[in-house]
């Protein structure tokens, strides 16, 4: 009798402790994306960058309009450690027309899981620190190559 409680005590604690054994989930492992070629993206490559995601659409004209000065921004911060990222929900044939007629040298994916990221409104930034935490999230049209912007993807904090 003592064994058997002995054991069911020793399973309790088990059941108890492994939950806690496994690798915490980051901010940035809870967004979903696939190449254009419909390959999954493994965010943990990009573990120890800055992330900088910008949610947008085809037909989101303040989406376009902000697509310059992030053009502008990945041009300026060329070198630094920072990854761009432009998801949409949209189909591959939307996404892949809208590339072919834009000159904007953007690395366009595919979001799985848009409403779990509970995203209101187009675009919308994200910022992600080189430990995966999310360090900014705005709504809405930036400007982002004015130097308080480029200052505001690099900080980390």
């Amino acid at each position: 009798m003592k064994n058997k409680f002995m054991l069911y005590a020793l399973m309790f604690v088990a059941a108890l402790l492994i939950p806690g054994c496994s690798a915490k989930q980051s901010d940035l492992d809870k967004i979903q994306l696939q190449t254009l070629d419909g390959l999954p993206i493994d965010m943990n490559d990009f573990k120890g960058k800055t992330v900088f995601i910008n949610f947008w659409a085809t037909w989101c004209k303040p989406c376009i309009m902000e697509m310059p000065t992030i053009a502008q921004a990945k041009e300026q911060l060329n070198g630094k450690n920072v990854v761009f990222l432009f998801p949409s929900n949209e189909s591959v044939d939307l996404i892949t027309d809208f590339k072919e007629k834009r000159n904007f040298d953007f690395n366009y994916v595919q979001v799985q899981n848009m409403e779990a990221l509970n995203i209101q409104a187009l675009p919308t930034t994200m910022i992600f620190n080189t430990e995966g935490e999310l360090v900014f999230s705005e709504m809405g049209f930036r400007d982002w190559s004015t130097p308080e912007n480029l200052a505001l993807i690099t900080s980390n904090k």
